[in-house]
């Protein structure tokens, strides 16, 4: 993960909605040949408390709840579709390009399918009893970035060693 892009703290830390990338969104969705979502749109125009305001159901604000912690977690495409799942991750690549006015980058499609393949393969049996409780959880989500840092590349011996 690395810091959040520059265009996109504008959009995160003014209170109220924008709808300047919400054009640049349509055309980006109809670029990727994706349906209008509303959930990805409304994420696009920010604002505050907007699940509660719209009363969103439950299962939509967590999905706006995502792609909005998505857009500034400086998360990379494999990262965000092993994080997110391929579909919401693309959303994310979307809104990012929307607020930067950028596309999405060359090969994304090849980078969330790699991210949403990998399944991580340490496990907490894998180091217990030599870790327990926080520090089990510390030791999992450490070689858990170096995994996803390598590309997803180490094994689970060269992840033990």
């Amino acid at each position: 993960s690395g810091s959040r892009p520059a265009s996109c703290s504008r959009w995160t830390n003014t209170g109220r909605a924008d709808a300047t990338a919400l054009p640049v969104l349509v055309h980006l969705e109809q670029e990727a040949g994706l349906l209008p979502d509303p959930i990805r749109r409304l994420a696009a125009l920010g604002g505050q408390d907007v699940a509660d305001r719209l009363r969103l159901s439950r299962q939509d604000a967590r999905r706006l709840h995502a792609l909005r912690g998505g857009i500034g977690s400086g998360a990379d495409a494999p990262e965000l579709a092993y994080r997110l799942g391929a579909d919401m991750a693309l959303d994310v690549l979307l809104l990012r390009g929307a607020l930067m006015g950028v596309p999405p980058p060359a090969g994304a499609r090849d980078a969330l399918d790699l991210g949403a393949g990998a399944r991580f393969p340490v496990t907490a049996r894998d180091l217990m009893p030599a870790y327990q409780g926080a520090a089990l959880g510390e030791r999992l989500a450490e070689l858990e970035s170096r995994w996803i840092a390598s590309g997803f590349r180490l094994t689970r011996q060269e992840l033990l060693a």
